[in-house]
């Protein structure tokens, strides 16, 4: 299934994947825009760019040199300084929001230092090499392939921050400040918020999908949930996730709910000695079952037992993405 944005094609999975109901480029204040990807699904991811006076700065970049491509020429269409980015912030480390920081050249690449860090660990020659090898992985492959395969991840230049910080740091972007909050380990290790108080608008990264399901690859939950409540309390009138529509404090409530719920629903399966897949295939999605790729719940539930318990260690991410697709109707064995 496709949809055509600015006469690019665009190709998604098929299986309950939800529409944006706005894409490409949108503006939202004097100077801020958001960049919406079309679907909110795995490396669907959205952008945002912030000017003023003589200056730019770009929010994340997309998971291929292509669609990164395309978003920055919509933007130096809509606004004379995206033809110079001074700054590129990068929220996170996974690839959909930095693997395409080689196209903003010139500009310096801000990330926390966890972040950073991260990104090294799963750079664009890795994921060119498992999408390579997915059509010999049997159904596991295939919905890896149904996830990832749209994308190009060969011919892309690992380009790592060139600034890193901890905890806050705050820019001027002409006249307009700006505030990066750190509020991972979240999502992953070094999650942040880019807040523009003059625009009154926050650029939350994978801090929320919306209408889509979360997904916890690092935890502890309890810091996602924390990192909600602040959004919650920001005084902005835009809000624009990681993935999905632009939203608003009702999206950001509906966010940390379901954390709250899987936490408080995968505690009581653990209590009860259930596995953690056995407990992730028991939890009753409810009205959560209707946000796209509800498989996740295998991670969630993976994740916050290694919590409960104590563990560092991160689980097989192969074995994790073998129970996603078990969850979604695909033919694999799971222990």
């Amino acid at each position: 299934m496709a949809a055509v944005i600015y006469g690019v094609c665009w190709t998604f999975r098929s299986n309950g994947v939800h529409r944006n109901p706005q894409s490409g480029l949108i503006p939202l204040a004097k100077g801020a825009w958001a960049w919406l990807a079309p679907g909110n699904s795995w490396g669907w991811s959205n952008a945002g760019l912030i000017s003023d006076g003589e200056e730019s700065l770009l929010v994340d970049t997309l998971y291929d040199l292509e669609l990164t491509d395309e978003m920055l020429a919509k933007m130096r269409d809509a606004e004379p300084l995206a033809n110079n980015i001074d700054t590129l912030v990068n929220t996170h480390a996974n690839g959909d929001h930095c693997h395409g920081n080689e196209l903003v050249c010139g500009a310096e690449i801000i990330a926390s230092s966890a972040s950073a860090a991260e990104m090294a660990e799963l750079p664009p020659e890795a994921m060119a090499a498992i999408v390579a090898m997915a059509p010999d992985m049997g159904e596991m492959g295939r919905y890896f392939l149904d996830c990832f395969g749209q994308f190009k991840f060969e011919g892309i230049t690992f380009t790592p921050p060139t600034k890193t910080f901890e905890g806050e740091l705050h820019l001027q972007v002409g006249d307009k400040p700006v505030e990066l909050i750190e509020v991972g380990p979240a999502h992953t290790r070094g999650d942040i918020l880019v807040h523009s108080p003059k625009d009154r608008v926050v650029y939350t990264g994978d801090i929320l999908f919306i209408e889509g399901t979360p997904i916890i690859w690092e935890g502890p939950v309890s810091n996602w949930i924390e990192a909600c409540r602040r959004i919650e309390a920001m005084d902005v009138d835009h809000i624009v996730p990681g993935h999905g529509p632009i939203t608003d404090k009702h999206g950001v409530a509906a966010v940390r709910q379901y954390l709250e719920f899987v936490h408080e629903q995968a505690r009581q399966r653990y209590d009860a000695g259930m596995s953690a897949f056995d407990a992730a295939k028991d939890i009753e999605l409810a009205e959560y079952s209707a946000w796209s790729d509800p498989e996740r719940i295998a991670v969630n539930v993976d994740s916050l037992y290694r919590e409960f318990r104590g563990e560092q260690a991160a689980s097989d991410v192969f074995e994790l993405f073998a129970r996603m697709a078990a969850l979604a109707g695909y033919d694999v064995a799971t222990p």
